[in-house]
């Protein structure tokens, strides 16, 4: 007996089966596509890249995927832990960035002068690639944490400041014409018209910005010896040739840049529900 698709409209417990089930048959058909294409490639040697099927057969991988808790003192770490210090680390840089974006782009956006006066200066920094701002931190902070909490705020604060400046500057004219002719004050004003104007483009910035946060950690962390992080894993991995590790790291790194993602996207709807 063939098996067939929920009918339209199928309920269960509250959730919508049909739309699960079509909202999933996609990328898990494409996922397991790409993997045993990769599998294939790897046992042919077309590829000395290790395959998926690495992660179970190789002892080492095995324990660190199965034991993602273990810690024997040092950079000695499972995976979660491995994960968990990166993201901390995201998390008080970002976190620093998204005040001094937004504040900094509300600021620019509203102070036609200052803007003129540091878009040349910002257009210059942002241009700069995460890993070369790694040696200029290390020579600055001269410690591998700050220099990684550095090397993740100059990254990420680019696009929040720039997105937040164009949100300021986009709010129609009629807004700011009405808030003049009935004298709003500075708090009504910023709470009522600037905040809600801008939220959407506050929200992109952010979004941008949580990416390339995860993606410079890792870079900083590569880079930079004796120090628990996913990323500094990966270069010790490498080092020792133990390739089939760096594949595992590469599932987290994907997996939680996901999370990331999704938790932004949730969180944007969420705030924007009550505006």
């Amino acid at each position: 007996m063939s098996a067939s698709l929920p009918s339209k409209g199928t309920m269960f417990a509250g959730v919508n089966i049909t739309k699960l089930w079509k909202d999933l048959l996609p990328p898990t058909i494409a996922i397991t596509l790409f993997l045993l294409i990769w599998e294939g490639l790897s046992q042919s040697k077309v590829t000395l890249l290790p395959g998926p099927s690495s992660l179970f057969t190789d002892e080492r991988t095995r324990t660190l995927l199965f034991f993602p808790f273990y810690d024997r003192g040092g950079i000695d770490k499972g995976m979660f832990w491995q994960t968990l210090a990166s993201l901390q680390r995201v998390a008080i840089s970002y976190t620093l960035a998204a005040i001094v974006g937004i504040g900094t782009g509300i600021a620019i956006g509203t102070t036609p002068l200052l803007s003129k006066a540091l878009d040349p200066l910002f257009l210059f920094l942002r241009t700069v690639p995460p890993l070369a701002w790694v040696p200029i931190s290390l020579a600055a902070l001269n410690k591998n944490e700050p220099a990684a909490l550095f090397v993740i705020f100059i990254t990420a604060v680019w696009p929040i400041l720039i997105n937040t400046a164009v949100g300021v500057r986009e709010i129609p004219d009629d807004y700011n014409n009405v808030a003049k002719v009935i004298q709003v004050s500075k708090q009504k004003y910023f709470f009522k018209i600037l905040l809600p104007s801008a939220l959407p483009y506050i929200f992109t910035g952010l979004r941008v910005a949580i990416s390339l946060s995860w993606l410079a950690i890792i870079a900083a962390e590569i880079v930079m010896s004796g120090i628990v992080g996913i990323g500094f894993f990966i270069w010790e991995a490498y080092q020792n040739n133990y390739i089939s590790e760096v594949v595992l790291a590469l599932v987290y790194i994907g997996m939680v840049g996901l999370l990331l993602d999704k938790f932004m996207e949730w969180l944007q709807a969420q705030i924007m529900k009550g505006q």
